[in-house]
């Protein structure tokens, strides 16, 4: 068995879904042990994966070679600080770096990169999530709170279009896109994700709001902004974005930065 109780309400960060739906983002947990230095070696690395540390806080990814009895009970921790009924719960899905959008529904974990939750639908899921170490965890909801969607935006997600294929999904549910909100969550910056420089080109021939240079100088990208411009040409009426960075910031998981390690959640639960 495991003890959640050290995680707390705290640990989450709210955001604006607007007036009928709630956002959240997770930490690794106030209480999780402080993470190895920025840039930590791979030697680093291996030993914190031989002494079992590597997954130390909040994982809510069953993917990642933690206990799945210890992520199974963080993932009921959650549904308790957010408040869910007794047998409601969250939707989850199987992350590939696609642009393939589903439709959330209980008991299911569907092969995707977003997930588009209709609370109009009898035994409809509590809430859906999306799963990020230094991709870019993006949440939308409608005015009226229907339609919430969670998705997952890495470096092929957004340049393959993800984050325009799921608000077509809830124009397509019926949503005018100037009453969406959207929060862009936590996820490496442009300047501390380094690419090679051809890789920068083609991404930025592909989605020019991407480019970006490193703070030490060399080619860079810069995820976020990308999905950014891309909700903003959508026409997506309500956006927010925080100023994180998970590779910066140890209060979040980063595959950049550590290698082997868990995985934060963008929950997004309609009222």
């Amino acid at each position: 068995m495991c003890d959640t109780t050290a995680v707390e309400a705290s640990d989450l960060i709210e955001v604006d879904l607007g007036p009928r739906a709630r956002g959240f983002f997770t930490t690794r947990g106030l209480r999780a042990r402080p993470v190895s230095a920025l840039g930590g070696g791979a030697q680093d690395r291996d030993a914190e994966s031989e002494e079992g540390t590597s997954y130390d806080g909040w994982n809510l990814a069953l993917h990642v070679g933690d206990d799945p009895q210890r992520v199974h009970c963080h993932r009921r921790r959650l549904e308790e600080l957010l408040g869910l009924e007794q047998g409601s719960h969250l939707a989850w899905m199987n992350q590939i770096h696609s642009a393939v959008v589903a439709t959330a529904q209980a008991g299911e974990v569907p092969t995707a990169d977003a997930l588009v939750l209709d609370s109009r639908t009898g035994g409809a899921p509590a809430g859906c999530c999306v799963l990020v170490a230094d991709c870019v965890p993006v949440l939308l909801a409608s005015r009226d709170g229907a339609l919430t969607a969670a998705v997952h935006a890495g470096r092929r997600g957004m340049l393959d279009g993800v984050v325009p294929a799921t608000v077509d999904s809830l124009r397509r549910g019926g949503v005018d896109p100037a009453d969406l909100w959207a929060a862009v969550g936590p996820s490496i910056c442009g300047s501390c994700y380094e690419v090679p420089e051809e890789m920068l080109a083609l991404s930025a021939q592909r989605e020019p709001a991407c480019a970006s240079r490193t703070s030490w100088g060399t080619p860079g990208l810069d995820v976020a902004a990308g999905v950014l411009a891309q909700l903003e040409r959508a026409g997506v009426g309500h956006i927010s974005a925080g100023q994180w960075c998970t590779y910066e910031d140890p209060r979040f998981f980063s595959y950049r930065r550590d290698g082997v390690t868990g995985r934060l959640a963008g929950i997004g639960v309609p009222q």
